[in-house]
């Protein structure tokens, strides 16, 4: 502690034998080592709560600098499944859409172009049918009312609402809701 020699110290004890005495010198010696020693418990504590006060902003440091990557680490996962989430959103929307077109055109081209087999969008068609019934002689299955009904090669079922066996019925992505109903009249082609 302080930059004293043994030669100091005995230069010291020396002057303290002649001045206190030999009776009263093993007394004052205990007294002042008991002082020097409550002293250096003294500055021991001191230091000790230094340091632990130096530990604790430390291991606050070290608490700040780990939320501090935790809150970055948390922002670069966030960021990155976003750019995830728009990387999937993106194409599957497009798909989402051209489907939509696509199912629109085959629509308006349903609509557009009359079924052969519907003798009510041929008009020509409905005409011979029903030329066929008025006239019974022409159908020679009309006029065996009694015998088994023979399959008729020239007339076509009547139109129904249902859609046809032959053509399943529109795939609609997740999530789609079905297309408003088609009107009954047919749209007249525009040239």
């Amino acid at each position: 502690m302080f930059d004293i020699s043994f030669s100091e110290l005995m230069l010291i004890g020396v002057i303290a034998l002649i001045v206190i005495g030999p009776e009263r010198l093993p007394k004052v010696a205990r007294t002042v080592g008991h002082l020097l020693g409550r002293a250096q418990r003294y500055v021991n504590e001191v230091k000790a709560d230094i340091q632990k006060e130096v530990d604790l902003k430390e291991i606050s440091d070290i608490k700040n600098q780990m939320q501090d990557a935790a809150q970055s680490v948390k922002s670069s996962m966030t960021s990155s499944v976003e750019e995830l989430k728009a990387s999937v959103t993106e194409p599957t929307q497009a798909l989402k859409d051209s489907l939509e077109q696509a199912r629109k055109a085959l629509d308006v081209k349903a609509t557009l172009t009359p079924d052969p087999a519907d003798p009510a969008a041929d008009p020509a068609a409905a005409d011979s049918a029903a030329d066929s019934a008025a006239d019974p002689a022409a159908d020679p299955a009309a006029a065996e009312p009694d015998g088994p009904a023979a399959p008729s090669t020239g007339a076509a079922a009547p139109p129904t609402d249902a859609p046809s066996a032959a053509t399943p019925p529109p795939v609609l992505p997740a999530g789609a809701a079905p297309a408003a109903p088609v009107p009954a009249e047919p749209v007249a082609k525009l040239e």
